[in-house]
C-alpha cells in the first residue's frame, strides 16, 4: 500500500517555492553572483453536476429582459499558451517540473464594464490561466495597450486589473522578481510575451465587442469544491467571529452575467470562488489551466449550443480568498503506510515530519497525477455556475446604479507606520518568509525537518547551515517587525543582482453599481478575505444606498504577486500561510486601511479623473532579468525519416473508452507556439470521404507529448493521445465512426535558423 501511495505522490505538489527549490536558488544564485558580481446544490440541478450536460429545462429563463441599469459591456478571449516544453512551471517552483507537452491550452479572458453615459469611466478585469498576475506581465500589458493607439488610451494603470486563476500547471519564467525566477532558470521572453500578447488581444476583442447591456449576479454554495488546509490557524481567530460563518472556508460562488441589450443574448459570465489550482500534482509536466481552466472551457463549449448565448461567449473563473483552501477534498493523509490522517496542528506524520503528508483529491484512487480529480473539481465549479446561469431569469440580482469607478495606486510596505482603529500604532515590514514557508502544505510538503507552525529555528540539516551562511541576515529592526515570524529568507532586503521579492504592491478596487471588486496582490486566507470584504462594504455602502447594498468580491492573486495575507491571529500560528505573509503581522489591517481610505474615489460624485497619488512604481526588471534558458538549436529528422511521419500507428479499431495514440517524427514546439491554433487534432471522416476536425488541443481529452530523443542531433518525437474514456468525453459523447490523428509542427534549421511548418497524419481507425 505504501509503495502504491508513493507512486501517486512522487514529488507531489506544493505551493510556490519548496525548500528543495529554495536550496537550488542559492546554487544557481552562486552562478549569477560569479557572472555578475462543494457539489452543486442538491436540487433539480444535481443531474447537471453528475453528467456535465447542458440540456436543462431552465435555459429559456436566461433570455429574460434585463432588469438593472444599462452598462457598457464587452468580453474577449485569447490564447496565452507559452512554451509547453523545456520551461519550468510556475506555481510549485520545482526544478524537476519542466514541461513535456500540453493537455489543454490556457487563455486570457477580458471583461470590460463601463458607464453607458460616461464611457470614459470603465475598467478591465483580466482572468489569466496562470499562477497569478505579476509586475512584469502587467507592465507589458499596459505597454501593449498603449501601442494600440489613442482609441485604447482609456485603459491604463487605474482601471486594468490583471488576475490569475492560480493554476500551478502552466509555463513559468515570466516573473518580475528574482526569487520566483530562479527555479525556471531566469526570465524567458517567449513565455512572457505569449501571456502579454494574448492578454492584450483579449482586451482588444473585448473592446471591439463593446455594447450596451445589463449585469446581474447570483450566488450558489458549492460544498465539496474546496476544503480548508490550515484549520488549526483558522481556529486562532476569535470564536465570536468564527460563529458568524458555517465553515472554515467560503463555499459561496458569485456569478456575474453579461447580457447584451440589443437581443437579450448573454455574452459571458465571470465567477469568483476560492480553491487552489493544485489539483494537478507536481510531477505532471503537461500544461493545463488546472480546475478553473477545466470549468472555463466546459462552460464555453456548453454555450456553443445554447440559444441564450451569443457567439464568442466567454466564461472567466476567477479566484477569491484562496489562501488556505485546497481542492484535495478527501483531506490530508500520511503516505507512509499507516493509514493515518496527518496531524491537525502541523500536518506531519508519525515521524514528526511533513514529507509524507499529502492531500487527496476526490478521485485520488485513479492514480493519474491528479488529472481526474482536477477535472472533477472543475466540473463542480462549472455545475454550480451553470445552475446560477440557468436560474437568472427567476432569481438574479440586477446590478443597479450606473456608476463605474476604479482606483489604483502603488504602496511601499517596508516599515510603513499606521494606526489601527483603536489608535494603536503598528507597522508593516520589508518582505520576508518564515521557517514554515519551507515546510510547504498538504498540497505538497517541504523537506528536511521544517514543519508548519514552527516559530523557532529547527535543528536543520548541515546543508541548511551552509545555505544560511550564504544569506543576508535580517536586520534587528526587520526581526522585531516580523515577530513572531522567525525570518528564513529576508527577501525584501535582498537586492543583488536585483530585487528578490516585492516591497511595493498594487492597491486596486473596481466598482460597477453595487458590485465592488477588491483586487488583491496576495492570496488572502478565508478570514482575511471576509474581514477585507466587510470593511470595504461598510466604506462603500453610503454610495450604493439601502435599496442595493454592496456586493463585494475579492479577486487575485493580481498585479504584483505578493504571496499571502493572513489575519494577525493566523499569522501568530505561523503555518505555511502565515510564514508566507510577506509584510508582517499587520499586513491585512494595512491592506484594509489603504483600500478603505481610498474608497471616496468610488463615489458617484468623485471628480472626473480624480485619483489617489500613484505612489512609487515597482522596479521593472524585464530588460535586466537574468536567464540561463537556452533557445532551440536545431531540429532534424532521423536518416530515412521525414518530419511529421507517423512512426507508431494506431490500431485499426477501438472500442469507445480506449486511449488511441500515434507517434510522429517531431520538432521542438518552442519554434512556433501556434497561438490561436493547435499542435494536435482528431479528425472524423464524413460520408463523402472528407475529413473534419472534431477535437484539438483545447480539449481535455487530447494530449500532446514531446520527447527529445537525441539532443546532439536534434531528434525528437511527438505522441498524440486521444483519451476516449476520459470524463470529458463521457460528458460530451463520441459518435462511432472513422477517425485519424493529426500533428502540426515546425522545425528549425541549424544554419540560418529558418522555421519550416509541417504536418502529419496517422492511418485511419474506427471507433465503435
Amino acid at each position: 500500500m505504501a509503495r502504491t501511495h508513493l507512486t501517486r505522490y512522487r514529488a507531489a505538489g506544493r505551493p510556490i517555492l519548496t525548500f528543495l527549490s529554495i536550496f537550488s536558488f542559492f546554487v544557481i544564485g552562486a552562478i549569477f553572483a560569479a557572472k555578475f558580481g462543494a457539489p452543486a446544490p442538491r436540487h433539480s440541478f444535481e443531474f447537471l453536476r453528475r453528467s456535465g450536460r447542458v440540456d436543462t429545462p431552465f435555459g429559456s429563463q436566461t433570455r429574460a429582459e434585463g432588469k438593472g441599469d444599462k452598462y457598457l459591456i464587452g468580453v474577449g478571449k485569447a490564447d496565452i499558451t507559452g512554451p509547453v516544453v523545456e520551461i519550468n512551471f510556475a506555481g510549485y517552483a520545482d526544478l524537476a517540473q519542466t514541461g513535456t507537452g500540453l493537455r489543454q491550452r490556457i487563455y486570457s479572458r477580458a471583461f470590460i464594464v463601463g458607464d453607458a453615459s460616461k464611457p470614459e469611466d470603465r475598467f478591465v478585469y483580466l482572468v489569466l490561466d496562470t499562477q497569478g498576475g505579476d509586475t512584469a506581465v502587467r507592465y507589458g500589458i499596459l505597454d501593449g495597450l498603449a501601442a494600440l493607439g489613442s482609441e485604447y488610451a482609456v485603459y491604463g494603470q487605474s482601471n486594468v486589473a490583471v488576475t490569475g486563476t492560480h493554476s500551478h500547471a502552466g509555463p513559468g519564467a515570466w516573473f518580475n522578481y528574482l526569487l520566483p525566477q530562479i527555479t525556471s532558470l531566469g526570465f524567458d521572453k517567449q513565455s512572457y510575451q505569449a501571456i502579454v500578447d494574448g492578454a492584450v488581444l483579449s482586451i482588444k476583442r473585448a473592446h471591439e465587442s463593446l455594447t450596451e447591456g445589463y449585469l446581474d449576479f447570483g450566488t450558489v454554495d458549492i460544498p465539496d469544491g474546496n476544503l480548508g488546509r490550515s484549520v488549526s490557524a483558522y481556529l486562532a481567530n476569535p470564536a465570536e467571529e468564527r460563529a458568524r460563518y458555517a465553515d472554515s472556508v467560503d463555499k459561496e460562488m458569485t456569478v456575474l452575467k453579461f447580457q447584451r441589450a440589443s437581443d437579450g443574448k448573454n455574452i459571458g459570465v465571470l465567477t469568483w470562488y476560492p480553491v487552489h489550482g493544485t489539483s494537478i500534482y507536481q510531477n505532471s509536466t503537461h500544461v493545463a489551466g488546472d480546475n478553473k481552466g477545466v470549468a472555463e472551457v466546459m462552460f464555453e463549449k456548453a454555450m456553443e449550443s445554447e440559444d441564450s448565448a451569443a457567439d464568442g461567449f466567454v466564461a472567466g473563473f476567477s479566484q477569491a480568498n484562496v489562501g488556505d483552501t485546497t481542492p484535495n477534498t478527501l483531506g490530508a493523509w500520511c503516505d507512509d503506510g499507516s493509514g493515518d490522517m496527518c496531524s491537525f496542528e502541523n500536518s506531519t506524520c508519525g515521524d514528526g515530519k511533513s514529507q509524507s503528508c499529502h492531500g487527496r483529491g476526490p478521485l485520488f484512487e485513479k492514480l493519474d497525477l491528479g488529472i481526474s480529480s482536477c477535472y472533477e473539481i472543475g466540473r463542480r465549479q462549472y455545475a454550480g455556475a451553470r445552475s446560477v446561469y440557468d436560474s437568472f431569469g427567476a432569481s438574479g440580482t440586477p446590478v443597479v446604479g450606473p456608476t463605474v469607478k476604479s482606483f489604483h495606486f502603488y504602496h511601499d510596505m517596508a516599515f510603513w507606520k499606521f494606526q489601527l482603529d483603536n489608535g494603536t500604532e503598528v507597522q508593516t515590514c520589508p518582505a520576508a518568509l518564515g521557517y514554515s514557508f519551507a515546510a510547504g502544505t498538504s498540497d505538497g510538503p517541504g523537506a528536511f525537518d521544517f514543519t508548519q507552525g514552527d516559530s523557532g529555528e529547527p535543528s536543520a540539516s548541515p546543508i541548511w547551515e551552509v545555505v544560511k551562511s550564504l544569506l543576508r541576515a535580517p536586520s534587528a529592526e526587520q526581526e522585531a517587525c516580523q515577530g513572531p515570524k522567525p525570518v528564513l529568507l529576508d527577501v525584501g532586503e535582498m537586492s543583488a543582482p536585483y530585487a528578490w521579492s516585492p516591497n511595493i504592491v498594487d492597491m486596486q478596487v473596481l466598482r460597477a453599481g453595487q458590485l465592488v471588486i477588491i483586487v488583491s496582490p496576495s492570496e488572502a486566507t478565508t478570514m482575511a478575505g471576509r474581514r477585507w470584504r466587510a470593511a470595504v462594504a461598510d466604506a462603500v455602502a453610503p454610495f450604493t444606498g439601502p435599496a442595493a447594498p454592496p456586493k463585494v468580491v475579492l479577486g487575485g492573486p493580481a498585479n504584483t504577486y505578493s504571496h499571502y495575507v493572513t489575519t494577525p491571529e493566523e499569522f501568530g500560528v505561523q503555518r505555511y500561510e502565515g510564514a508566507s505573509t510577506l509584510f508582517g503581522p499587520w499586513q491585512l489591517p494595512a491592506y484594509i486601511r489603504l483600500t478603505v481610505d481610498a474608497a471616496a474615489y468610488l463615489a458617484p460624485d468623485a471628480a472626473q479623473g480624480a485619483a489617489p497619488a500613484p505612489g512609487p512604481p515597482p522596479p521593472d526588471n524585464r530588460a535586466g532579468s537574468l536567464s540561463l534558458i537556452t533557445g532551440v538549436v536545431q531540429d532534424n529528422a532521423p536518416l530515412g525519416r521525414r518530419f511529421g511521419e507517423c512512426t507508431a500507428q494506431p490500431a485499426a479499431a477501438y472500442a469507445r473508452g480506449a486511449t488511441v495514440g500515434a507517434t510522429f517524427v517531431g520538432a521542438n514546439p518552442r519554434n512556433n507556439l501556434r497561438l490561436e491554433g493547435t499542435f494536435a487534432a482528431v479528425e472524423r471522416k464524413g460520408a463523402d470521404g472528407a475529413w473534419a476536425r472534431v477535437r484539438d488541443d483545447s480539449d481535455w481529452s487530447l494530449v500532446y507529448t514531446w520527447n527529445r530523443t537525441n539532443g546532439l542531433l536534434g531528434y525528437s518525437d511527438v505522441t498524440v493521445a486521444w483519451e476516449t474514456g476520459s470524463e470529458d468525453e463521457a460528458a460530451r459523447g463520441i459518435e462511432p465512426g472513422t477517425y485519424r490523428l493529426r500533428y502540426y509542427g515546425d522545425s528549425k534549421a541549424l544554419f540560418g535558423g529558418q522555421i519550416t511548418a509541417f504536418e502529419g497524419a496517422s492511418n485511419e481507425f474506427t471507433l465503435a
